[in-house]
């Protein structure tokens, strides 16, 4: 991973601007994930403090998030002790990927009261722990380490904060030549490669040590001349490194994206001269990293909430294709039924001729205009007589049975395309997207309610509503799962507004809430329906679009499902950057 301690530098230095902010609202969107609204130099901001062990991260974002019904204890804890707070300050520990908040807040009787938010961004062990500085106790961490977990130190209300592990590394912003010649020097053959630059020095990531090496090699008259084959001279390799660290020490830095020599996309807080690819450069950090993880994070997260689902609909699924296999090959069983008629009365008219035990008769069929004799298999275990009445009953049994297949098949076939259209769902359904799919599978009697802690219900039966804004500034509504497809569809829409659903093809209701709007509102609507359904990575997909006032639910049918008609069709490509770039928010 690319979050190294040079760009948690200049996170740092980007959110000096939220020093003197006072933080309205704070709330957790996931079990690692904490969201603080704050006020900073006349503007509204949301800054993002993720302990997420594949994601971690600290930067202003853009992105909506999921406000849970019920709090979790620590985002109680933090609203407790910093909701309402003036952020102080915002520092690094050297140039380690810990970062902390100080926070000054009136408590309960009115008296000053300071707190430190301390985010450490160490992969699997990355954290979030509220800490009195006064002390240095621990009011308590987004994950606990207890002491069978870690003998160094524990995460838990009530112990003295400890910081991670030091691993007495040289500050690369504070290093002489003379330094890093003899750090050069020790490390003997290792200075081959640049993985020892990673041991010696701290905050460097092996894609900025390898960013170091590759400048050391290139000319600086041409960054793409050939590489120099012969070994490196420590006077060429100090060049690169005081070059970039003075870059760094001046915060002079240049975000961007871009894929290095292995293929990988990464993402750096100065210019990376190796990358390749598509390469982007960002104004912040915070929109480069906004940018690489886009919803990286959340879809990981919800990935996880939603593999018990994703299993229970695959297995449902599979079972109704299974059935629908079954009933296709009743249907051609039953479509035969008259041939088990004539071998019944066949049998009954030549009763004389077959013995009990006989495992087949070949007897004249009279029914057939050339008379030719006709093979019937028998149940040697039954009289001839009983093997005459066993081909009556399959007659009776598939003659009355080819309407009940029909109905089953027809069962069967809205099954699986109710089942594929909430596994369609599941693919990009945010946190409070993936409960309302779970509520809805209880409600249809698919699963049961969960017992233990009883939710508090809903102070109305809306679903979360996802709103895009198009670029004449009209609102669109996106349904991202059956209950929001229902609410947005049967009773937010008035009949003027415009309806739009891909044909034929499981994916969102989208509508334009307004009874005028221009060429581009249309396109970007038909984008959206486009791109949140099961034809996102196809190109020129259809998509059908009509007034609400044409668009009814039958009768009894399953949440989402509707009919239209007077409907227009309009073919577009998904495009993911048109999406991305339109405002949205989550209400």
């Amino acid at each position: 991973m690319a979050l190294d301690g040079i760009v948690t530098r200049s996170i740092v230095h980007e959110l000096q601007i939220c020093v003197g902010g006072r933080i309205n609202k704070i709330h957790q969107p996931s079990e690692s994930d904490i969201i603080i609204n704050l006020r900073s130099q006349g503007e509204n901001r949301r800054l993002i403090l993720s302990a997420n062990p594949t994601y971690p991260r600290v930067h202003l974002t853009e992105q909506s998030f999921p406000n849970p019904q019920e709090a979790p204890m620590f985002c109680m804890l933090l609203r407790k002790h910093c909701e309402g707070g003036v952020i102080e300050a915002i520092t690094q520990y050297g140039m380690e990927r810990i970062i902390a908040l100080d926070i000054r807040q009136r408590d309960e009787l009115g008296d000053i009261s300071a707190k430190r938010i301390i985010i450490e961004l160490m992969g699997r062990h990355s954290n979030i722990i509220l800490v009195d500085p006064n002390t240095g106790v621990q009011l308590d961490g987004i994950h606990h380490v207890t002491p069978s977990i870690s003998s160094y130190r524990v995460v838990m209300p009530g112990f003295a904060y400890t910081k991670p592990p030091e691993q007495h590394k040289l500050n690369p912003l504070e290093t002489s030549k003379e330094q890093f010649l003899s750090a050069w020097g020790e490390a003997g053959e290792a200075a081959e490669s640049s993985h020892w630059l990673v041991q010696a020095y701290s905050g460097l990531s092996p894609l900025i040590a390898d960013e170091i090496y590759y400048r050391a090699r290139h000319s600086e008259a041409d960054a793409k001349a050939p590489l120099v084959q012969e070994p490196l001279q420590p006077e060429a390799l100090w060049s690169a490194f005081s070059a970039m660290m003075l870059d760094i020490a001046r915060h002079q830095y240049q975000p961007m994206t871009g894929n290095n020599i292995k293929g990988k996309h990464v993402f750096s807080a100065v210019l990376l001269s190796m990358v390749q690819g598509d390469i982007r450069t960002f104004n912040s950090i915070s929109a480069c990293m906004e940018d690489y993880y886009g919803e990286k994070a959340l879809r990981d997260t919800a990935k996880q909430k939603t593999s018990d689902l994703l299993r229970f609909l695959q297995n449902e699924r599979s079972k109704n294709v299974k059935k629908l296999t079954k009933l296709q090959e009743d249907l051609a069983e039953a479509e035969d039924a008259e041939k088990y008629r004539i071998s019944g009365e066949l049998l009954l008219a030549s009763l004389h001729q077959i013995e009990k035990g006989d495992k087949e008769a070949e007897l004249i069929n009279y029914y057939d205009e050339e008379q030719k004799p006709m093979r019937i298999s028998l149940d040697p275990l039954l009289t001839p007589s009983e093997n005459a009445q066993r081909y009556f009953k399959k007659y009776n049994k598939f003659k009355n049975s080819l309407t009940v297949i029909d109905e089953q098949m027809d069962i069967a076939r809205r099954e699986i395309t109710y089942l594929e259209g909430l596994l369609q769902q599941l693919d990009y359904a945010t946190l409070n997207d993936i409960d309302e799919i779970r509520e809805e599978l209880i409600q249809q009697g698919y699963l049961r309610q969960r017992s233990g802690k009883s939710k508090k219900k809903k102070k109305s039966d809306r679903p979360t509503l996802h709103v895009y804004t198009s670029s004449e500034g009209i609102d669109i509504y996106v349904g991202k799962n059956n209950l929001q497809n229902e609410y947005v569809t049967n009773r937010l829409a008035s009949h003027n507004d415009t309806w739009l659903h891909t044909k034929d093809i499981p994916g969102s209701h989208v509508v334009i809430r307004s009874a005028s709007y221009g060429e581009a509102t249309l396109n970007e609507a038909a984008q959206l329906a486009a791109y949140f359904s099961q034809a996102k990575e196809s190109s020129s997909v259809p998509v059908d679009y009509t007034l609400i006032r044409h668009v009814r639910k039958p009768s009894g049918a399953k949440p989402g499902f509707v009919i239209y008609e007077q409907q227009r069709t309009l073919f577009v490509t998904p495009d993911e950057a048109l999406v991305r770039s339109l405002p949205n928010t989550v209400k």
